[in-house]
């Protein structure tokens, strides 16, 4: 079994201290994003790119606001948005829930975990229109679609987080005379807990992609839905608006995922040492 997607490490500071990182990083991002704009103004213009090839970050943007002012992408963007908080809910909770069994029950980790391979292995996009069949072309077959790609990575890190935790605290436990409830409750869960974030912060990619392939293989709304529409009218920057929106449910969805993630696993950071 892979190794868990490591937390990157962030060490603990101060209030003042976080501002500073936090103001400096965004900063840093801020005039990055400025010069690879200005950049790719730069290439369109001077190589003379036609828009419907690459669209000039101005006709972008004269999309964006379009869409903003008319409100034409609100119900689209609101559709996308709860299937991908939808799925990965659904993920999260089945991934919770079935690693749960297959890390501590030996017999469903060989029972299990085969099955659960065989079916990962299998394209997602070669079954979402068996999935449209199953549960129709509303939010549901959506959720679900997403739901399925964003499963497999959160149970391979609750599986691993679970196996990682330190055997001497459940035996700790157990002379205490603890109930197996007891023991998930206050050594397993909390031990896998750095393991479970990690995994959802691909899983919120993962259910994102999830919701768009299905959007494009059959919806009535939605952002991928609105892509497809745009697209055949070669409407280039229009596609760029919608994958901007797009962008910004994943980014919404991972901030709110770190911040769990500090605020719950804030004992599993590695702390600075003063020098002196």
């Amino acid at each position: 079994m892979t190794d868990a997607v490591e937390f990157s490490s962030i060490k603990s500071r101060s209030p003042g201290a976080v501002a500073r990182v936090l103001g400096s990083s965004l900063g840093l991002f801020v005039l990055t994003s400025i010069a690879l704009v200005a950049a790719w103004q730069l290439i369109v213009v001077w190589f003379e790119v036609p828009q419907f090839i690459l669209p000039a970050p101005s006709e972008v943007v004269r999309a964006i606001y379009s869409d903003l002012v008319t409100g034409r992408i609100v119900q689209h963007f609101l559709v996308t948005l709860v299937e991908i908080v939808g799925g990965f809910v659904v993920a999260a909770i089945l991934g919770v829930a079935l690693g749960s069994l297959i890390g501590l029950v030996p017999i469903a980790e060989r029972i299990g975990l085969p099955y659960l391979l065989a079916f990962q292995t299998v394209p997602k996009v070669a079954i979402a229109p068996l999935l449209i069949v199953w549960f129709g072309y509303g939010i549901q077959s959506k959720i679900v679609t997403a739901g399925l790609i964003a499963f497999f990575p959160i149970l391979v890190n609750v599986v691993t987080g679970l196996q990682t935790v330190d055997q001497r605290r459940i035996v700790l436990m157990q002379s205490l005379k603890a109930s197996p409830l007891e023991i998930y409750c206050k050594v397993l869960f909390p031990g896998m807990l750095p393991y479970l974030f990690a995994g959802l912060e691909t899983g919120a990619v993962f259910s994102a992609i999830g919701a768009i392939v299905a959007e494009f293989i059959g919806a009535a709304f939605g952002l991928g839905c609105l892509i497809l529409q745009r697209q055949a009218a070669v409407d280039v920057p229009g596609v760029f608006s919608a994958l901007i929106f797009l962008s910004l449910i994943g980014i919404m969805l991972n901030l709110l995922v770190r911040l769990a993630a500090r605020r719950l696993t804030f004992w599993s950071r590695p702390r600075r040492t003063a020098d002196h």
